[in-house]
C-alpha cells in the first residue's frame, strides 16, 4: 500500500471522524477526531519517510523491526485454564499408554519365543537333511570317533549347542561333550513333537529336536540336535527397550498435539466471548446503543490496518541477511557457479618500489571499497590498468597476480596501457571530458579527438582482456565506471552468450547538458551493449532514459525501464552502493579510546579536544574549499571554539597530470594556510592538511577518533565516506554531516544535512554537532547502521547477480521459442522414417 492511499484514507477517515463527533450521541465520539489526526499524523510522517528512502535510495525501506511486547499478567488468567484442560487429556493418556505397555510387553515376548523356536525347528530339519549322507558313511563304517569328530566340527556353529545320535537298537550312543544330561536316548518321545522341547540349563534355556534318520529306505537312528536360546532372551530384552522408547515417543507427541489443540481451542472460545460481549459477533450485550456511525470509520481502519499489516508480512518473507556467504549461495543456486569478471580502470592493489623493497597500496577510491569485499566472497577475476611502478614485477607471464597478499582470494589481470594511451584516454577523454560533463560542478569539458581515439583504444585493449580471461562463453561480466563506456558493446559482439552488467558510478547529467559531448550516440551505443545499467538512484536512470530517448533510435519502455536498441534489450536499473558489513575486524580493532588519544597525541592536541574529519580525493568535486570555508566561519560566529576544535582533512592525491587539478590543489593549499594564519593566536591550528596516500586502518583510525565527519561534495553519486564513517563508529557516537547532493543523502537522513554552497548553514551544522547530546548522537547513528547493516555491499552486488540470473534465464526461454526450426516437424519425422 503506497503512501499516498494510506495518507488518502487516513484523510477520509478523519473526515468520517469529524462528521460522527458532530452527530453521534455516543459520549466518547469527541474523541475519534484526535486520535484519528494522531494516527495520521504517524502513518504520513512514517510513510513521507519511507517515501524519500524508496525515492532516493535503497530498493526497499529498511525493515523496522517490531517492539519487543511484554507479556502482560493481564493474559495469565486466560492461559490458566487452558493449561489446566490440557493437563486433564494429558495424564489420563499417559495412564492408558502405561497400561497399553504392560499388557503389550509379555504378549511380545512371548510371540517372539514362538517365531524363534519356528525358526530353529526349520533350521534342525535342515541340518539333518544336510547331514544324512556323511552320517550314512559313517555309520556303515561303523567309525564312533569319527562320528564324534563330525559332531563336534558341526557344534562351531554359535547357535548349535549340542548333537547326538542314537542307534536304532541298544547301541552305543554317540553325542558330543555338551549334550545335556536329562538328554537320554531311551526318553526321546518327549521330544519327538513338532516343535521340540525346552530345557532349562545354567547357560540359558535351549531347544531340543530330534530328526529320524535313514539309511538305504530302513531306519538308521535319531539324531538329537540342541540349539542354544540364550540369544532369544537378549533379543527380547532389545525389543521391551525399543518398545519402552516408543510408548514414551508416542506419548509426548499425542500430549503435545492434544496441547497444542487444546490451547488454541481455549483462546479461540476465550477471543469469540470476548467478541459476543463487545457487540461485535451475533449477538449484542444488552443496554449497549448501537452507532451506525461508526461503522464507515471502523471499515476503513480495518482496511488501512490489513494493508499494512500485508506489507510488513511481505518485507519480512523478503528478508534476507547478506553475507560473503549469501553471495556464494546466490552463485551457486541462481547462477550454478558462473564464473564472475569485473573490469575497472582503477586496481585494488598497487605494488610500488620502496627503496628496495616492494609495497603495497590500497588506493582511496569508493569503487575499490565496495568491490573488493564482492571478489573475495566470488572469487573472480579482476582486470584493471596497472599503474603502479612495481606491478610488472610481481606479476606471472599471464599478467596475474593473487590478491589480497596476506590471503589471496581471487586473481587481479593487469592490463598496461603506454604512456600516449594513459594520456589521453584516462586524463583526457575520462577526466577531462566525461568527469566534469557528469558532475555539475562548473568546470568546463574539455573533448580533443586524439583523446577519443585513445579512449576507444584503451577499451578494446581491456575486451581483448576480458575474452582472455573468460573461460566459458557466457561469463558474467561487470564494467564499472565512465572509463569503459564502449566496451560493453564490444564484449557483446565477442561473447554474445555473456551476461555484461555496466554500473556507472558517476551521477548521468540530463539530455541537454550530455548533448554538448561530439561523441554522445557512440557512447550510448556501447552502453547499451549492456544486459542491465545501473545507477545509483532512480533520478540518474530516468536521466539516461531521456538521454536515450532524445539522441537515438530507440524503443523506450518507461513502465519496465528497458531500451531496446540494435535488436537488444537492455534494463535500467538503480542499484545504491554501498560498504562492507560488518566492517572487517582489522579496521575497528583498536578501541575507540586509544584512537581518539593516539591522533590527538601525533598532532600535539590535548585529550580533549574537539576534532573533525574529512576524508577525500583531492578533486574539485567533493566541495573542500567549501568545507574549510564552513570551518572559518564557524569560528567567526562562535569564537569559544577557537584552539578547542580542529579539523582534519585528508586528501588523496589523484589526477595530478589535469591542469584544473593542480589548480585545485593549490587553491586548498592557500586556503588551509590563510585559514590557520587568520587564528595564528590560537594555541592549536584550525585546519591540519594531510595531502597523502592512507591505508584503510590509518583512515578508520581517523574515523573512530572524531567528534564528526563532513561530507560536503557538490555532486556526488553515492559517496562511500559517509557509510564508511557511520559503520566504524561502533560506540554510536560521532556526528554525521552531508551534502545534500550526494546519494547517500537519500539513504541516511538522520545525518545533518547541508547544502555545501551555503556557507553558514554548514557553520551552524558544525556547531549543532559539536553541541549534541549524546542520546541523539546514539540514536542518530544507530538508525544509519541499522541500514547500512541491512542495505550493505553484499545486498548491492547481490541483487545485480540476481536480476542478471533472471535475465539469463529468461534470454534462454526466448532463444528456445524464437528458433522452432532446430527442432524437426512431425511430418519430417514420418519422411526420414520412411527413408530409411
Amino acid at each position: 500500500m503506497s503512501p499516498d492511499r494510506k495518507a488518502r484514507t487516513l484523510r477520509k477517515v478523519a473526515g468520517r471522524a469529524d462528521a460522527t463527533a458532530r452527530t453521534s450521541r455516543v459520549a466518547d465520539a469527541p474523541r475519534w477526531p484526535q486520535a484519528i489526526g494522531a494516527l495520521q499524523h504517524s502513518v504520513i510522517s512514517g510513510g513521507l519517510r519511507r517515501r524519500d528512502r524508496l525515492r532516493f535510495g535503497s530498493e526497499q525501506p529498511p525493515i523496522l523491526r517490531r517492539p519487543r511486547i511484554p507479556q502482560s499478567r493481564a493474559t495469565q488468567p486466560d492461559e490458566e485454564p487452558g493449561l489446566r484442560l490440557s493437563l486433564r487429556f494429558v495424564i489420563p493418556l499417559f495412564l492408558a499408554l502405561g497400561a497399553i505397555a504392560y499388557a503389550v510387553v509379555p504378549l511380545v515376548d512371548r510371540l517372539t519365543l514362538q517365531w524363534f523356536e519356528r525358526d530353529l525347528d526349520i533350521r534342525a530339519t535342515l541340518i539333518a537333511s544336510a547331514v544324512q549322507e556323511p552320517l550314512r558313511d559313517l555309520i556303515r563304517a561303523g567309525n564312533r570317533t569319527g562320528l564324534l569328530r563330525f559332531f563336534t566340527r558341526i557344534t562351531q556353529d554359535e547357535r548349535l549347542y549340542a548333537l547326538g545320535f542314537c542307534p536304532p537298537a541298544d547301541g552305543q550312543p554317540v553325542a558330543t561333550p555338551t549334550l545335556p544330561s536329562e538328554v537320554r536316548c531311551a526318553e526321546l518321545e518327549k521330544y519327538s513333537g513338532p516343535s521340540g522341547q525346552l530345557l532349562t540349563s545354567p547357560d540359558g534355556p535351549l531347544l531340543v529336536s530330534v530328526r529320524p534318520l535313514q539309511v538305504d529306505g530302513a531306519p538308521a537312528g535319531t539324531l538329537v540336535l540342541v540349539h542354544d536360546m540364550s540369544f532369544v532372551a537378549r533379543r527380547s530384552a532389545e525389543t521391551r527397550k525399543y518398545l519402552f522408547y516408543f510408548f514414551v515417543g508416542l506419548g509426548a507427541t499425542v500430549a503435545l498435539i492434544t496441547v497444542v489443540i487444546a490451547q488454541l481451542s481455549w483462546r479461540g472460545w476465550v477471543h469469540g466471548l470476548r467478541a459476543l460481549l463487545r457487540g461485535e459477533g451475533l449477538l449484542r450485550p444488552s443496554g449497549k446503543p448501537e452507532v451506525p456511525e461508526l461503522r464507515p470509520i471502523a471499515r476503513d481502519l480495518r482496511a488501512l490496518i490489513s494493508d499494512l499489516a500485508a506489507e510488513q508480512r511481505s518485507r519480512d518473507e523478503a528478508q534476507l541477511a547478506w553475507t560473503p556467504a549469501t553471495l556464494r549461495a546466490i552463485l551457486r543456486g541462481e547462477l550454478r557457479g558462473q564464473e564472475i569478471i569485473v573490469v575497472s580502470n582503477r586496481e585494488p592493489y598497487i605494488h610500488v618500489h620502496q627503496g628496495d623493497a616492494i609495497a603495497v597500496w590500497r588506493p582511496a577510491s569508493g569503487l575499490v571499497t565496495a568491490l573488493e569485499p564482492i571478489m573475495r566472497a566470488c572469487s573472480g577475476t579482476w582486470i584493471a590498468h596497472g599503474g603502479g611502478s612495481a606491478d610488472r614485477v610481481v606479476v606471472d607471464r599471464h599478467d596475474r597476480v593473487a590478491v589480497p597478499p596476506e590471503r589471496p582470494a581471487y586473481q587481479l589481470r593487469r592490463v598496461w596501457l603506454s604512456p600516449e594511451q594513459e594520456a589521453g584516454y584516462y586524463y583526457g577523454f575520462a577526466n577531462e571530458g566525461l568527469w566534469p560533463l557528469c558532475h555539475i560542478a562548473h568546470v568546463r569539458p574539455t573533448f580533443r579527438t586524439a583523446d577519443w581515439e585513445q579512449y576507444a583504444a584503451a577499451n578494446r585493449a581491456f575486451s581483448r582482456a576480458v575474452i582472455e580471461e573468460s573461460k566459458s562463453p557466457d561469463p558474467i561480466v561487470l564494467v564499472h565506471d565512465y572509463h569503459f563506456a564502449l566496451l560493453p558493446r564490444m564484449i557483446q559482439e565477442a561473447l554474445p552468450a555473456a551476461t555484461i552488467i555496466a554500473f556507472w558510478h558517476i551521477p548521468w547529467p540530463n539530455p541537454e547538458a550530455f548533448g554538448i559531448c561530439p561523441w554522445r550516440q557512440e557512447l550510448l551505443d556501447g552502453l547499451l551493449g549492456s544486459t542491465i545499467l545501473g545507477f545509483h538512484t532512480q533520478f540518474h536512470c530516468n536521466n539516461f532514459v531521456d538521454t536515450v530517448d532524445r539522441l537515438l533510435e530507440a524503443r523506450v519502455d518507461r513502465e519496465t525501464f528497458t531500451v531496446s536498441y540494435r535488436g537488444k534489450a537492455t534494463a535500467v536499473k538503480r542499484y545504491p552502493i554501498s560498504i562492507e558489513w560488518p566492517p572487517s575486524s582489522d579496521l575497528v580493532a583498536k578501541p575507540v579510546e586509544q584512537c581518539r588519544a593516539d591522533v590527538r597525541r601525533r598532532h600535539d592536541l590535548p585529550p580533549d579536544h574537539a576534532i573533525g574529519v574529512g576524508v577525500d580525493r583531492l578533486d574539485y568535486t567533493k566541495g573542500i574549499e567549501e568545507r574549510l570555508r564552513a570551518v572559518e566561519r564557524l569560528l567567526e560566529m562562535e569564537p569559544q571554539w577557537v584552539g578547542k576544535f580542529t579539523f582534519i582533512q585528508i586528501a588523496a592525491p589523484t589526477r595530478g597530470r589535469i591542469e584544473q587539478y593542480q589548480e585545485y590543489e593549490a587553491r586548498v593549499r592557500a586556503m588551509a594556510t590563510r585559514i590557520n594564519d587568520r587564528f595564528a593566536q590560537a594555541s592549536h591550528p584550525p585546519i591540519v592538511l594531510k595531502v597523502e596516500h592512507h591505508q584503510p586502518q590509518d583512515i578508520y583510525e581517523y574515523y573512530r577518533a572524531a567528534e564528526l565527519c563532513m561530507v560536503t561534495s557538490l555532486h556526488d553519486g553515492m559517496n562511500l565516506v559517509a557509510k564508511e564513517f557511520v559503520s566504524s563508529r561502533d560506540d554510536e557516537r560521532g556526528v554525521l554531516i552531508l551534502s545534500q547532493f550526494t546519494g547517500a543523502a537519500r539513504e541516511l537522513p538522520e545525518a545533518l544535512i547541508v547544502n555545501p554552497y551555503d556557507t553558514d548553514q554548514c557553520a551552524t551544522a558544525l556547531k549543532l554537532a559539536l553541541c549534541m547530546p549524546a542520546a541523539e548522537q546514539r540514536t542518530r547513528i544507530s538508525f544509519m547502521r541499522g541500514l547500512i547493516q541491512e542495505f550493505n555491499v553484499y545486498r548491492w552486488a547481490g541483487r545485480m547477480l540476481i536480476d542478471a540470473a533472471a535475465m539469463r534465464r529468461h534470454g534462454r526461454l526466448l532463444e528456445r521459442a524464437a528458433a522452432p526450426e532446430r527442432w524437426p516437424s512431425h511430418s519430417a519425422q514420418q519422411a526420414a522414417g520412411r527413408g530409411s
